[in-house]
């Protein structure tokens, strides 16, 4: 493909943030803006080509590989609009969730819920099913409104409840396949603080209170390091921002969750991964060793941590009623893994959201709670992860589209109601198949 005024690059090799997927692009364009983003879709398309756009790379999966032309949406950034009346916000898809927690903070508004991770893009939010945790709140998807799309034809389309409904509601969760969505329109609320309460605790009382306490607190889950006997709940309570805030000093930030909770615990995974026998020591140290602490700052401070150790990972969510039973078959796999000298070394962490309309939302039409499950970037996840997802697909899970997953287009047609639907949608706005890719055709067909 030849360079333009979009800023056209070869490389090799790309890969996503945990390096566990790689691809090699035949051209990475960065557009700076939709109509240097129209041209490049309309010549791939015109010679039968492929474009993938990538947000941050933080997927886990190969969702955003392609061998053709890859998609940078670095350069369309920021907000390009405000209506406090409706609550309402529009933003360009390459924004970093990281900068929209403070972009909307200076207008005094924020996003209801976020994410423990705000590496992503809000295009790749959306696109993956993303969430954050709280029974109150769906995931960034349900908060969508209206967006902005580029489909294979070339055209931009504004699309919302009202205008083309059907290709609004497909393209909240696209994977995307449908087109580029270049703009999204966002709920959004008043700014607010969030006081989080972090304590370790014996993880049967912490399995036995899980439900209740996730449907009376505002944000509510935990962790659990496999091979120990303690739980590490987070609960944060919501409260107006002229309360007062309480946040972490800079000084103890830095060692518990720099030097300690990253820098500590990379050493613990490396020794980990060479010695398994040591895991189950490693994984009481690093448990007990966690600061146990209570602050109050902005929300967007509290929802989401640094994290540096890099891991790769499988989340699916399942009714929130099947959770005791979920989390009692993990349980078992882990200590078989422990057993066979094959110690897991990262934590499992669980979390629930509200039921969504969302055609693809993992959260489509039932109450969710998300376990997922890691290994450390320079173990096989390959035996660990498919002894828990045949656990969790039998409890009628559904894989967080930006995770590690072993499902195909049979499984995703009875998983999802509205499956037809949203194929019948990519049918008609790429018939060409311009914004597909191999992990898309494995869950949707060619």
């Amino acid at each position: 493909m030849s360079a333009s005024s979009a800023g056209t690059t070869t490389r090799p090799t790309a890969h996503n943030w945990c390096r566990f997927q790689s691809w090699t692009p035949s051209a990475v364009v960065r557009p700076a803006g939709v109509e240097e983003l129209a041209s490049v879709v309309e010549q791939a398309a015109a010679r039968g080509g492929r474009v993938k756009p990538i947000g941050a790379g933080h997927s886990f999966s190969p969702v955003a590989a392609t061998d053709d032309v890859q998609l940078d949406l670095g350069a369309l950034t920021g907000l390009t609009g405000i209506d406090r009346e409706a609550g309402r916000v529009r933003v360009r898809a390459g924004t970093r969730l990281s900068a929209l927690g403070p972009l909307l903070g200076a207008h005094g508004l924020a996003l209801a819920n976020m994410g423990d991770i705000d590496r992503q893009t809000v295009g790749g939010a959306i696109s993956t099913s993303t969430h954050g945790t709280g029974l109150g709140h769906t995931g960034y998807s349900g908060m969508v409104a209206g967006l902005e799309i580029l489909t294979a034809d070339g055209r931009l389309r504004r699309v919302d409840a009202a205008h083309e409904p059907e290709l609004f509601e497909a393209a909240r969760v696209s994977l995307g396949a449908l087109g580029v969505v270049t703009e999204v329109e966002l709920a959004v609320c008043e700014s607010f603080l969030l006081r989080a309460e972090e304590r370790a605790e014996p993880i049967d009382e912490t399995v036995s209170r899980f439900q209740e306490r996730s449907r009376t607190a505002d944000h509510h889950e935990f962790y659990w390091f496999p091979g120990t006997g303690l739980g590490l709940t987070k609960l944060n309570t919501r409260l107006p921002l002229g309360s007062g805030l309480d946040p972490l000093p800079p000084l103890r930030t830095k060692v518990m969750d720099g030097l300690l909770a990253n820098g500590a615990y990379e050493l613990m995974c490396r020794l980990g991964a060479a010695v398994p026998r040591t895991v189950p020591v490693l994984n009481g140290i690093a448990c007990r060793g966690l600061d146990q602490r209570t602050y109050t700052d902005i929300s967007y401070n509290v929802f989401a941590a640094n994290r540096s150790v890099r891991f790769t990972e499988m989340e699916y969510a399942m009714p929130l009623e099947h959770f005791e039973q979920a989390f009692a078959g993990l349980r078992e796999i882990c200590a078989g893994m422990f057993r066979d000298g094959r110690g897991v070394s990262f934590p499992v962490e669980v979390r629930t959201a509200a039921a969504d309309d969302v055609w693809l939302s993992t959260a489509h039409g039932r109450d969710s709670v998300y376990i997922a499950v890691h290994r450390y970037h320079r173990e096989d996840p390959t035996d660990y992860f498919r002894e828990v997802e045949d656990l969790f697909v039998s409890l009628g899970g559904r894989p967080h589209w930006g995770k590690m997953n072993t499902r195909d287009a049979a499984w995703t047609a009875q998983a999802y109601p509205r499956h037809a639907d949203w194929c019948a949608v990519r049918d008609a706005v790429d018939p060409q198949r311009v914004f597909t890719n191999a992990y898309v055709d494995r869950l949707f067909g060619p």
